[in-house]
């Protein structure tokens, strides 16, 4: 998977559906800006969370998104691939597949 080409056409497809529901898109954007402030948790820990259920639900494009977002926060290889070692723990083969898939981003991200 070519995780750049990707995320940009995600990215805009997101946009255009953006332009259709701007209110509910405002509403998610809000939502994800509160959920992911600093408070008891840590954004990065709140990032790591979120990978986790990006994995166990099979969503490549949640997964770049929290990637990108985990190796915006300073994320080290180490601890991507101790967080990935949890979600295939608690999801079995299925996960460790979209684990392989989020190192894979992973390293595409951390090397632009």
């Amino acid at each position: 998977m070519d995780w750049t080409a990707f995320m940009s056409e995600i990215e805009s497809e997101i946009n255009t559906y953006a332009k259709e529901v701007p209110a509910t898109m405002k509403g998610f954007a809000a939502m994800g800006a509160a959920a992911k402030t600093n408070g008891a948790l840590s954004e990065k820990t709140k990032e790591i969370m979120a990978l986790g259920i990006a994995i166990a639900t099979r969503c490549d494009s949640c997964i770049g998104f929290h990637t990108k977002s985990l190796v915006r926060l300073g994320t080290t290889r180490d601890e991507f691939c101790e967080a990935l070692a949890m979600a295939t723990y608690m999801g079995g083969g299925p996960s460790m597949a979209y684990s392989a898939k989020a190192l894979k981003a992973f390293d595409t991200f951390s090397a632009t």
